[in-house]
């Protein structure tokens, strides 16, 4: 399967954009799945999950979607409701990029994903949306998904993404569960066309993997990911 060539981002707080609706969704961790992502927007519980997602209001498919690298450091910590394990977080500070895919969406598909990442209800507008384009980020709360990420634009439109407030050294790393490590693999698969290989080297140097993530055809012929003890 041919993939485009990923897009990559530079941050630019204030730069123009056409307007703040429709805005691109920048996904690192496990929605980089599109089938895990439609559990977001149609409602349902992931393959390999623990919990239900309620779904956006409106449930509609993305517009489009595109590879992108965010400017920044991914790393893994805290627990997982959804997955057990490490989750994984984005670091705009940190050195290098990060592998995302980006949806298209309307501002309140986005506000409904946010919503759910927060651990609320969908019910209405994100106010942050216009004050992360403006300054960069801005956070709803201290929580894991409380602060919205402007990453840069892409085609007019305004690249979000949400993560946690802290930096990735101010949290004890901890290792991600398989399967959530392989819906992040499946995902990159899909939108940057990277090999087995490619995807356990990138996945190998982040914190809370440390090097000890390992690849081998499952019972299915699937790759199977475990993380070496």
């Amino acid at each position: 399967m041919t993939v485009p060539e990923p897009i990559l981002l530079s941050r630019r707080p204030g730069a123009p954009a056409t307007g703040l609706d429709p805005v691109w969704y920048a996904a690192y961790g496990s929605n980089l799945d599109a089938d895990r992502f439609g559990c977001y927007l149609g409602g349902g519980r992931p393959v390999g999950g623990q919990r239900d997602h309620p779904g956006c209001r409106d449930g509609s498919p993305p517009r489009d979607d595109r590879p992108v690298l965010l400017p920044g450091g991914l790393y893994f910590a805290l627990e997982s409701r959804t997955w057990s394990g490490g989750m994984a977080f984005y670091d705009p500070g940190l050195p290098g990029v990060v592998a995302a895919r980006a949806y298209l969406l309307s501002a309140d598909q986005f506000a409904d994903v946010a919503a759910q990442e927060m651990h609320r209800l969908p019910s209405g507008p994100l106010d942050l949306i216009a004050a992360a384009v403006a300054a960069g980020r801005a956070s709803a709360g201290p929580g894991r998904y409380e602060t919205v990420v402007c990453a840069g634009i892409l085609d007019g439109h305004p690249v979000l993404t949400l993560t946690a407030p802290w930096r990735a050294g101010e949290v004890p790393p901890n290792p991600p569960a398989p399967a959530y490590l392989a819906t992040i693999a499946r995902g990159l698969r899909a939108s940057h066309g990277w090999t087995d290989e490619r995807i356990v080297g990138y996945l190998n140097g982040r914190p809370g993997v440390d090097g000890r993530l390992t690849c081998c055809p499952g019972v299915d012929g699937r790759a199977e990911y475990r993380l070496r003890a």
